[in-house]
């Protein structure tokens, strides 16, 4: 490569006094717990008003979020669970390990959003719930998917881990009928080490979430009458001083970090053989948790080999989720009736897009538009060089 100065990204996760003086906060109110304390309580409707969503539970992590709603939502032993075939492996994992199978269908080879067409042909008497990913923070067709939930009975799950402060046509993740769940795990867009929370649009599902997240007893319960089966997924009172802080930053970077992408999205897609991710008009809010860009007919092998370029260069650059049917984990339980080579047949852009996609930390989208250049330079360098 052409020697260039380095690009310079800010550090991530990023704080300041806003945090320091929540946990000070919460430290000094005495109580670090959620029974106790005020951090939870204040963060939880924080984080439902600012998606507009009746309510919210903070919890442990984003893979408990995901188990836990779909628990209150009636998935179980017996069940299906539809979920993109790239994503995460928490996304299949939360069905899998409350006993239910995990169904993967295609996904867009533009936006790497759910198949909704895919979706359908995947629905069976035994599916409880069709999860899309909101990849990258790019909502999915949620008109196409919300009709296919009135024309089956089967309910949205919205996996939001990338997706804090999305929109799809105005409507912010809370405003969209459906219950979703998110993630502040370290790399998020919003983050206290781990975290997640669930967003509920009817008071049942949020009471019974409640119980279940803390170990089935009620708030008022003094001789534990443990009322139903549960565990504890309690979010502490300092995480939930960070979040606080966090949330209140957000707006911003989401607007930087568009204001970015739409200049690197510009500049990569200008590299022959590069193409960035696709867009959604509909989703008028993208909150961009990862640069992605494939570069479509290169080996997986030289996928990563392009990472590793990418990484010596001073990038922070990964090679896209591996499809979640080519992992042992998957097969270790709750998987469908089928061979791996079955699903791939039916999922040739989940193989593609596995095989040839890169992905840039969102950090990258927080720095100056001469970073930016340099970031496309040293990325149509090492594609040049596979």
């Amino acid at each position: 490569m052409n020697a260039r100065p380095a690009p310079e990204f800010p550090k991530w996760p990023q704080y300041d006094d806003d945090e320091r003086t929540g946990l000070i906060r919460a430290l000094e109110q005495g109580q670090w717990w959620r029974m106790g304390g005020e951090e939870v309580d204040s963060f939880e409707r924080e984080f439902a008003d600012f998606h507009g969503a009746p309510h919210a539970l903070a919890v442990t992590n984003g893979t408990h979020a995901l188990e836990l709603a779909l628990q209150v939502m009636g998935v179980g032993p017996g069940s299906e669970v539809i979920v993109p075939a790239f994503t995460f492996i928490s996304s299949s994992q939360a069905a899998q390990r409350i006993g239910a199978v995990a169904v993967p269908v295609d996904v867009d080879p533009d936006t790497y959003n759910i198949d909704v067409a895919a979706a359908a042909s995947a629905v069976t008497p035994r599916t409880r719930a069709i999860m899309p990913v909101h990849m990258a923070g790019l909502l999915a067709d949620m008109d196409a998917l919300g009709k296919l939930s009135a024309d089956t009975g089967v309910p949205i799950l919205q996996d939001a881990a990338h997706a804090q402060g999305a929109r799809w046509q105005g409507k912010r993740v809370g405003e969209l009928g459906s219950v979703a769940a998110f993630s502040f795990q370290n790399g998020k867009l919003m983050t206290a080490g781990e975290g997640g929370a669930v967003i509920f649009p009817e008071s049942d599902l949020y009471e019974s979430a409640f119980l279940r997240h803390s170990c089935g007893r009620p708030r008022t319960d003094r001789r534990y009458l443990h009322a139903v089966a549960g565990t504890n997924m309690r979010l502490n009172e300092f995480s939930a001083a960070v979040l606080r802080a966090q949330l209140r930053r957000l707006p911003a970077q989401t607007e930087l970090r568009d204001k970015r992408w739409a200049l690197l999205s510009r500049l990569l897609g200008a590299i022959d053989g590069v193409v960035p991710q696709g867009s959604d008009v509909r989703a008028d809010q993208n909150t961009h948790y990862m640069a992605m860009f494939r570069v479509p007919g290169i080996s997986e092998e030289d996928r990563n080999a392009l990472v590793d370029r990418l990484v010596d260069a001073g990038l922070p650059a990964f090679a896209a989720f591996r499809a979640i049917y080519r992992t042992d984990a998957f097969w270790e339980v709750g998987a469908p009736d089928e061979t791996v080579e079955q699903i791939a047949e039916r999922c040739p852009n989940t193989e593609a897009i596995s095989s040839d996609c890169v992905w840039l930390h969102h950090r990258v989208l927080l720095a100056g538009e001469q970073d930016l250049e340099i970031t496309a330079e040293i990325v149509a360098d090492a594609v040049a060089a596979i």
